[in-house]
């Protein structure tokens, strides 16, 4: 199947938001917080409703699947996965590193992935078989083969607060082992700074699918490699995601099962 008119339709809609959040970044907006450390602006909505109805009007049919409580499912074999603003808390905060997520999954298969970031005007772009962009040019992941020189990123659930399943763990131990490690706040970026090479390795658990649909499929595209925290099968709706250059894959699963053994043998005193 072309999926090129779907790629040109997803790429219109992020410029759209993404062009209506970078002329509003600088101006106060209302915040909820949907948690301790949950929130959401009116831009969130905002950016939600000019997505949808940029694709709702050219793909009637066809499923949605959002952040900000949009849900429609008519069984359709095509479904829209979006976050309308991933990195929330930063552009609440101005602080100018969040982006625009829009992925089409295709009978469970997600087949196209676009992230704009509107402050650097960088577009990230990615077609199953096809490769991965950034502004039209072919993008690949870093050549980097030891965990002791990677640069990696990450990120921390909402319920850090509540849960001992909250990273500061994996943090700790990827601190001691990396040459850096760095917490940015979007998901989806950090996906799009590992598939350009910028990032060697991610982590992260209890992501949302739109936080990571697009993201997966531009990494995979620009050759990087995607699965769990044991290195099995990646599973948009599950609660991990390790994503890397492929060439530390399995450096970083050794960090994260060191955790993991640790704490089964916590549990057995």
């Amino acid at each position: 199947m072309n999926w090129n008119g779907y790629l040109r339709a997803a790429v219109e809609a992020g410029l759209k938001a993404g062009g209506m959040l970078q002329n509003h970044f600088e101006h106060p907006r209302k915040i909820i917080y949907k948690g301790a450390v949950n929130l959401v602006t009116d831009h969130d909505e905002r950016s939600q409703k000019i997505i949808f109805e940029s694709l709702s009007s050219l793909y009637p049919g066809h499923d949605f699947l959002s952040e900000e409580d949009l849900s429609r499912e008519r069984g359709s074999d095509f479904r829209w996965i979006i976050d309308p603003i991933d990195g929330t808390t930063n552009y609440a905060h101005k602080l100018p590193f969040f982006c625009v997520s829009i992925a089409l999954e295709w009978r469970g298969d997600v087949v196209l992935g676009i992230v704009f970031d509107p402050i650097r005007e960088e577009l990230f772009s990615a077609v199953a078989g096809q490769g991965a962009m950034c502004n039209k040019r072919k993008i690949h992941v870093s050549g980097v083969d030891d965990l002791d020189k990677s640069l990696l990123a990450t990120g921390f659930p909402y319920d850090l607060r509540e849960s001992e399943q909250n990273n500061l763990d994996h943090f700790a131990n990827f601190a001691l082992r990396a040459q850096a490690v760095r917490r940015c706040g979007s998901a989806a970026l950090d996906l799009c700074y590992l598939a350009c090479g910028r990032f060697d390795g991610f982590w992260e658990m209890k992501l949302s699918p739109w936080d990571m649909a697009a993201g997966v499929l531009i990494v995979k595209e620009a050759g990087g490699r995607v699965s769990d925290f044991k290195g099995d099968r990646f599973d948009l709706f599950g609660s991990e995601l390790l994503a890397t250059n492929n060439l530390i894959h399995s450096q970083m699963i050794a960090v994260l099962r060191r955790a993991e053994t640790l704490k089964t043998r916590q549990r057995k005193i």
